[in-house]
């Protein structure tokens, strides 16, 4: 499934707090959001107006590992896409 294109940060963000995470903190343009959800897990986002592909891949894989999904799974859920 290919990944959403020119998503932002806040987008982002707004989609994984169906996941339980929360911003825990902001240091420059950088947000880390925290679930403890399956244990606590901690993801940093780029607060960019667009994602760069590799950063939102490398983001939703290490959320989608956490939750022993799969990428696409992960998508499905987080952003409905057929």
């Amino acid at each position: 499934m290919k990944l959403p294109r020119d998503l932002s940060a806040d987008e982002l963000i707004r989609a994984l707090r169906q996941l339980g995470y929360q911003p825990t903190r902001q240091k420059g343009s950088h947000i880390r959001l925290t679930t403890t959800e399956n244990g606590e897990h901690h993801v940093t986002i780029p607060h960019h107006q667009s994602l760069r592909i590799g950063t939102l891949a490398s983001i939703l894989d290490d959320v989608a590992d956490h939750f022993q999904l799969t990428r696409d799974d992960l998508l499905q859920q987080l952003f409905d896409l057929s």
